[in-house]
Formats: structure tokens, C-alpha cells, sequence
């Protein structure tokens, strides 16, 4: 048996580089996963390119309390109920200093990266709670846990999320349910090369050598590594872990 047979797993941002990973590890390990995103031809894309029938999509955004809702239901009427919520989707923002960083770019950050996660927390821990328990697992960064110039919209949010992270593992841990976050240095994704341009147009290569060059392990993450780690936090293997923080940094942290 797999790790997560007979489990059941909502992943939002399911369309992107980790989504689309976490989607096909879960189902290799015998998961039923709903894969969430706002753009459905994308998401019809990600199911095709991991050929499962233990995986589906469902469009939503993360933002409404409505869609986060809609989100369990689905995974329950498909699937039976929910064990694991991945609150995984996530925007980069802009590059730009404090002073010039737009308002309502900045709300958007916030709203999809923070009010996301709350939301779908409100959504999905009475689900969890029915199956006597299970893991939530949030999308921080190493952003989550220090400074960069530029970009401190998504600072802030990945450093709000683990004290959402840390109040949920309280509040929920006496029903058996389990939340962490999982804290990845750069991922070779579209966010990353977004984040390239932004930082330099016209040198984005260079961008990304620094950016390898201070990662000790030499090289961006792979999303396959990233969905390794929400794996074990998703499995029975972690049903003593809560309230932590997994750097997915390859020792940029350290």
C-alpha cells in the first residue's frame, strides 16, 4: 500500500510547478487529489500530464470564503472527505522598493497569500476534524523567515503564514489534526522567472546564477523536491509533528 492510500487531499494553487507535483506524488502514493486553480485550462493541462484518475481539478479562488468552502465540498462529494489541505497558492507580486510598491498591488499579495490560507483553513479543519484528524500544510519561502530587498509584499506574507501556521497547530491539535509549513528556497518554477525579470529585464540569467550561488547545494529546488517533503507531512509517518517549519532550502538558511 502507498503511503496515502485511502487518503484524501485538496491542493490549491494546483496548476503551478509545486501543485502540479504534490498532485502526482499524492496520487503515486495512493492519495485522491483535487487539484484547485483559477485557470482551468491550465489545470485541465496539469491532470492530462499526470495521467491519473486519483487526481481532478476544481476552478476556485482562494480569496473567497464561498470557493474555499466549495473546495471540501467537492473533495467530499468525489472523494468521501478531506485528510490533507496543501494551501499552496501563492503570487510573487512585483519587484519594487517599499516606497514605490503600488497599494492595491500589495493588497492582492496579501489577500491570495495570507487571507488564502486563513480561509481555507476555516474551511478545511472542521472536514479534517470529521475524519478524526489529518495535516495542513502551508506554502512559506525562506522569505518566510528573513529580509529581501524588493520584494517585501511577499516577505510579509510568507512571514505572516507561520504565525497562522503556529495558532491553527494549537488550536487544532486536540482534534488530530496537524499543521506545519514548508519553507523552499527558489523552485524552478514561472514565479521564479518572474522574479528574475523583475529583479533585472535584461540580465534575468544572471539573476538566477547569484541566486544559485548562494544556495549551498548548488542549484535551484526541483518542485519533485519540495512535494517530497508535504509527502511526509501529509502521511502518518509526521502524526507527531506540528506547528514546525520544513526549510526546502538546499542550506540557504543555514
Amino acid at each position: 500500500m502507498g503511503r496515502l492510500e485511502n487518503k484524501v487531499a485538496v491542493v490549491t494553487g494546483g496548476a503551478g510547478g509545486i501543485g502540479k507535483a504534490v498532485g502526482r506524488r499524492f496520487a503515486e502514493e495512493g492519495a485522491d487529489v483535487l487539484l484547485v486553480d483559477l485557470d482551468e485550462q491550465a489545470l485541465a493541462a496539469a491532470v492530462r500530464e499526470i495521467g491519473s484518475n486519483k487526481v481532478s481539478y476544481l476552478v476556485a479562488d482562494v480569496t473567497s470564503m464561498a470557493d474555499n468552502q466549495a473546495m471540501i465540498a467537492t473533495a467530499t462529494e468525489r472523494y468521501g472527505g478531506v485528510d490533507t489541505f496543501v494551501a499552496n497558492a501563492g503570487i510573487e507580486g512585483d519587484v519594487a522598493s517599499i516606497l514605490d510598491y503600488d497599494e492595491a498591488r500589495f493588497d492582492q499579495v496579501m489577500a491570495v497569500n495570507v487571507k488564502g490560507p486563513f480561509l481555507g483553513l476555516k474551511a478545511a479543519l472542521p472536514a479534517l476534524a470529521q475524519r478524526g484528524g489529518g495535516s495542513v500544510i502551508i506554502t512559506s519561502s525562506i522569505a518566510g523567515v528573513q529580509g529581501a530587498p524588493g520584494v517585501a509584499p511577499y516577505v510579509t506574507s510568507k512571514h505572516a503564514v507561520i504565525g497562522l501556521m503556529k495558532s491553527a497547530a494549537k488550536e487544532a491539535a486536540a482534534q488530530g489534526i496537524r499543521v506545519n509549513t514548508v519553507n523552499p528556497s527558489p523552485v524552478e518554477t514561472r514565479m521564479m522567472r518572474s522574479l528574475e525579470a523583475g529583479m533585472d529585464p535584461a540580465n534575468a540569467g544572471e539573476v538566477k546564477a547569484r541566486l544559485e550561488a548562494a544556495i549551498p547545494m548548488g542549484r535551484y529546488a526541483q518542485p519533485q523536491d519540495i512535494a517530497n517533503i508535504m509527502l511526509f507531512l501529509a502521511s502518518d509517518e509526521s502524526e507527531f509533528i506540528t506547528g514546525s517549519v520544513y526549510m526546502a532550502d538546499g542550506g540557504n538558511t543555514a
